[in-house]
């Protein structure tokens, strides 16, 4: 049961493909797992172990018969609950959506199914996707799987703990300020906010039109690939969907790095904002590895992450205010505290704010991008902090926004969270691997090949 726990997506891929590993027993033991455990974590907001059964049954005939779909064929995941799965409640952590049944699934819901995936479960979110870690909704926040008493990130919360703690070798968040890396930051695992448009936002709450990404959390970065290239792709009904495309994701996953060339961004985390020593020393020794394995690494300047910051907040708070207006004015009491006052300050925010805000991200996307004639890819901070604890208010306002993650949402291209050890009190350190659109196989490639050299994916929680 241990070993099926940690199964990446490829290793139980090539088990269930090869009809040595049966999808019912796979599910059944990640099924006992959660139910053990998950009391202690809330990952979940809906488990639906029925509904997993069904899934595996229906492929293990398939594979029996070698109508293999592909590498989800078999394998469990899990949904954010902002995104609809048709029959279900999404419900965004919050009262107010409580009884919101979805009336069809989210387009990466249909993309997953179709893959032959097997639905495990809606997972904690902060309420609408910017409201936590609180404790006044109707149901609790996630904790992390490291240290159950210390933050999980967020707001994909729920996907990171499940992803970290043996539940689902997959989950699925979104990202609209660093919403995927920031769990993948704080639970030790690898998240990806893709290219803007590359995966389709259709039957996903919003919370910023202009800034909202899908994509996914899983335990290495071989399988973050591959399901993105499961759920890539255009579609016309998303009117920000992008007719571009990636290619491959996993195409260059083993060529390693020689020669290609990384730029450190490293004033984000030294100058503009200080973070901890251990997360700075655990990003630098990561880019002296890449260079150790052949890569052409140098610092890079941008502008300051000040100016990133708060260009995304303005944007961010405008169009997250436009879409709940009605229901703050109508239903103020049902929102849990923190999510009603960080939606609150888009109120306040003027029309000339916002359209100077929009017309600054343009230049500020086009001179970040410019780097690239220079570089291939470039890495820098996720998190400044380890995780903090939960249950400190004052700890976790003061290290929430402490992170180098929004300025890749005006930008646009691919960021990816990955593990670059751990602190002292045994919590997950993490660094981003940046590129420019459409660029996700090169960034993955830089992944693996830090991956492979130090081998911080294959630790796990001693116990959840």
């Amino acid at each position: 049961m241990t070993d099926l726990a940690w199964l990446t997506v490829a290793e139980a891929a090539e088990l269930l493909r090869g009809r040595k590993l049966s999808p019912v027993e796979y599910a059944r033991a990640l099924i006992d797992r959660i139910e053990r455990h998950d009391g202690k974590l809330n990952a979940f907001l809906r488990f639906t172990p029925e509904i997993a059964l069904e899934d595996a049954r229906r492929a293990e005939a398939e594979i029996a018969r070698g109508a293999w779909r592909g590498p989800l064929h078999g394998v469990p995941y899990g949904l954010k609950d902002i995104v609809d799965y048709s029959g279900l409640p999404t419900t965004a952590h919050s009262k107010i959506l409580k009884d919101n049944i979805a009336a069809a699934d989210a387009h990466v819901a249909a993309k997953l199914k179709a893959a032959g995936g097997v639905f495990m479960g809606k997972l904690s979110t902060h309420e609408f996707a910017i409201g936590g870690p609180s404790f006044d909704l109707p149901w609790p926040p996630a904790r992390n799987p490291w240290n159950r008493d210390h933050f999980c990130g967020g707001s994909s919360s729920g996907s990171g703990a499940a992803t970290a703690a043996g539940f689902l070798p997959a989950a699925i968040g979104t990202d609209t300020g660093g919403s995927v890396r920031s769990p993948a930051s704080m639970c030790g695992v690898v998240g990806i906010k893709p290219t803007y448009g590359l995966v389709s936002r259709r039957g996903v709450l919003p919370l910023a039109y202009s800034l909202d990404h899908v994509g996914p959390l899983t335990r290495t970065a071989r399988d973050n690939a591959i399901l993105l290239d499961i759920i890539a792709g255009h579609d016309p009904l998303d009117p920000g969907s992008s007719a571009r495309t990636a290619g491959s994701s996993a195409a260059e996953l083993d060529r390693g790095v020689k020669g290609l060339k990384v730029g450190v961004i490293r004033h984000f985390y030294t100058r503009d904002m200080e973070a901890d020593r251990e997360v700075a020393a655990g990003i630098d020794a990561a880019a002296k590895k890449l260079a150790d394995l052949g890569a052409e690494v140098s610092e890079v300047e941008t502008a300051p992450l000040g100016e990133f910051t708060a260009c995304n907040r303005t944007i961010l708070t405008s169009e997250a205010y436009a879409v709940h207006e009605q229901w703050l004015r109508e239903r103020p009491q049902d929102y849990g505290a923190l999510a009603r006052e960080r939606i609150m300050a888009g109120a306040f925010v003027r029309a000339a704010d916002y359209v100077n805000a929009t017309r600054l991200r343009r230049k500020m996307a086009d001179a970040f991008h410019a780097l690239f004639s220079g570089i291939d890819v470039a890495v820098t901070a996720s998190s400044m902090d380890p995780p903090c604890r939960i249950d400190d208010p004052k700890a976790v306002e003061y290290t929430y926004p402490r992170q180098a993650r929004a300025p890749f949402n005006l930008t646009g291209g691919p960021a990816l969270s990955v593990p670059v050890g751990f602190s002292k009190a045994g919590l997950p350190l993490s660094m981003q691997i940046v590129g420019k659109p459409c660029t996700e196989a090169v960034v993955y490639r830089v992944a693996q090949a830090y991956e492979q050299a130090t081998q911080w994916v294959a630790r796990h929680p001693a116990k959840t």
